[in-house]
Parts: structure tokens; sequence; C-alpha cells
């Protein structure tokens, strides 16, 4: 399953970016690993710390080294897919790894957004991709569109327009939109 970040003319084409795809896949990575953790009982941490540090993941005493070095060992126990697999998993399953992101405590927030989704359009004959960034904020998920010209790849963001109860809700009113409502939106952004 996968996780976190983003899922042409005028409707949705695939994850994202193969930067944000990877940046996703890592984040995914790293949630698996913490589920991990959070599932092993307190007694079964300490041992796991020292299997670590055999291995070559020594924190160098600080806390959050030491937490940094259990989660990436945890991370290579796992037998998680590799970048491909996920991909393709993600291309086909779009929704599940909406719901995984949401039913993590790991869920993106408004410091660090996820891609959800990404669509092409056309405005005033130039290409444009609209970028669905959204987070979760206490139990609701929110979320505002950056839309990035192809040419300059300058980009302009919406203020918080989206405001669901999950990101699959989110995704699904972002794709509700007509190309023209994308453009509003667009034109709303621009200085």
């Amino acid at each position: 399953m996968l996780t976190g970040g983003a899922v042409g003319h005028g409707i949705a084409h695939g994850p994202g970016t193969e930067q944000e795809q990877l940046e996703r896949y890592e984040a995914y990575r790293l949630r698996q690993a913490r589920g991990l953790l959070r599932m092993l009982p307190p007694e079964a941490i300490r041992p796991l710390c020292r299997r670590a540090r055999r291995a070559g993941l020594s924190g160098g005493g600080e806390d959050a080294d030491l937490m940094a070095s259990l989660v990436r060992y945890c991370e290579a126990l796992l037998p998680l897919p590799p970048f491909e697999t996920w991909c393709d998993d993600l291309a086909r399953n779009p929704t599940a790894h909406l719901y995984d992101v949401d039913d993590s405590a790991d869920a993106p927030d408004a410091g660090a957004p996820v891609t959800v989704e990404t669509r092409e359009f056309s405005h005033d004959r130039y290409p444009w991709q609209a970028h669905l960034r959204s987070f979760r904020d206490g139990v609701t998920w929110r979320g505002f569109i950056a839309f990035e010209n192809r040419q300059s790849n300058r980009i302009h963001r919406t203020a918080l327009i989206f405001q669901e109860h999950d990101p699959v809700a989110v995704r699904d009113r972002f794709l509700s939109f007509e190309s023209s409502t994308l453009v509003a939106f667009l034109r709303s952004a621009l200085p």
C-alpha cells in the first residue's frame, strides 16, 4: 500500500512527478517502519535497539538519533515493495493509498503537505499543472491548489480552499472541478 503525495487535458493523470513519487515512497517506507514499532510490546524495543546497533545503525546516544536508527532498522526488516512495484500499485489503487495515509499517525501536516493529485490544463495557450496539496488538521483534511506553469516552472497557489473528512473526499472534490473552475482558481492565485 502506498502513502502520502499526488494522484491530461483537464483530467487526473497519475501520482505526480517522479520526485513527488520518490518522496511519497520514502514517506510510505518510514510510515510502515514506525507502524511496526507501534505494534511491538515495550519489552521488544530494547532488544531491537541492540540489533540495530550490531547492524551498524548506532544512534550515537541521542534519543532522536537512536529512534531514527531504530526506524531505519525496522524499515530494512520489513518486506516492503521496490519503488517500481509501489508505483504500479499506487496507479492501480490510489484510494487505498490515501486511506493508508489517513489511518497513519504520521499523516502530512500543514508544514509538509502531500501532493494528492495532479491535473493538466491550458490557460492562455500555456500548459499548466494543478497540484492538489493536502494535509490533516486535527480530524479534518485541508488542501490548496499549487499551479505550476509548465514553461517557466513558476508556482502560484491558492489559499486553503478544501476542508473534508478524509483525503479521498478532498481528492474527489478536486477531481469534480471542470477545467474552467481550475482556470478561475488560477486567476485568483496569479499576482
